[in-house]
């Protein structure tokens, strides 16, 4: 497929999925060719301890529009999406979590407002009101208040798994970002935001599922995230962004 034909490149970051990957990764790849986009798929594994590799390796092996690169070291996840990026073709690039907690179906709104002239589309969560969810959201909810009265940032959710991008305009923006870990999320939405890019909100369900173990901690989470912020918030001041 020829570079100027891909609108989309889409970015998937791998750690240890062999749970999940054999379900949505097909299921994923069957959505895009439902819709009128023409994409391209770029899988990165970020050394799995598991079977996630030889699964990629299975599941793509006949899909001529999709790069997998397989990693010797550990890089993260900010990493990780940063290098796809990179890596990109595509006119508008974007990640989507594997486990498709945000489900698939939202990538073709996110892309309609991309074609009307928005450069950054960045996912706001709603969850389904269950035990499972709760602890999410709360945690979401704290993380929030924290970053409005820290850095000034008014968006409601930063830390979705799920962002696309014009890739023309996000690249000089990409530079700017730090962190190779999950505070990245909050990086580029700043950044983005603090250079005047147009960042819509798309809202979104977000279903938890019930196969798959928590990682939140709620206190110790919260304790990182506060110490990232005030780092980062010393960084927007000396950039005069604050």
């Amino acid at each position: 497929m020829k570079e100027n034909n891909i609108e989309l490149s889409l970015v998937i970051a791998c750690y240890n999925e062999e749970e999940i990957i054999e379900e949505t990764l097909p299921r994923l790849k069957n959505f895009l060719d439902l819709t009128n986009i023409k994409y391209e798929l770029i899988i990165i594994d970020d050394k799995s301890k598991d079977r996630t590799v030889d699964l990629v390796n299975k599941i793509i092996k006949d899909h001529k529009n999709t790069k997998f690169v397989v990693h010797k070291n550990n890089t993260g996840r900010g990493g990780v999406i940063k290098e796809g990026i990179n890596l990109a073709s595509g006119k508008y690039v974007g990640f989507i979590d594997i486990d498709l907690e945000v489900p698939e179906h939202y990538i073709f709104p996110a892309i309609i407002l991309l074609r009307k002239k928005n450069d950054v589309v960045i996912a706001r969560r709603f969850y389904k009101i269950k035990p499972s969810a709760l602890l999410r959201w709360f945690t979401g909810t704290g993380y929030v208040a924290l970053m409005r009265n820290i850095i000034k940032l008014k968006f409601t959710d930063t830390e979705a798994g799920f962002k696309f991008f014009n890739r023309e305009k996000i690249l000089p923006v990409l530079k700017l970002t730090e962190n190779n870990h999950w505070f990245w999320d909050t990086e580029i939405v700043a950044m983005s935001y603090f250079n005047k890019l147009k960042i819509a909100e798309l809202p979104v369900v977000f279903i938890r599922r019930e196969d798959k173990t928590s990682t939140v901690k709620l206190f110790s989470d919260t304790y990182k995230y506060f110490i990232s912020l005030m780092k980062f918030r010393k960084r927007l001041k000396k950039l005069g962004y604050i």
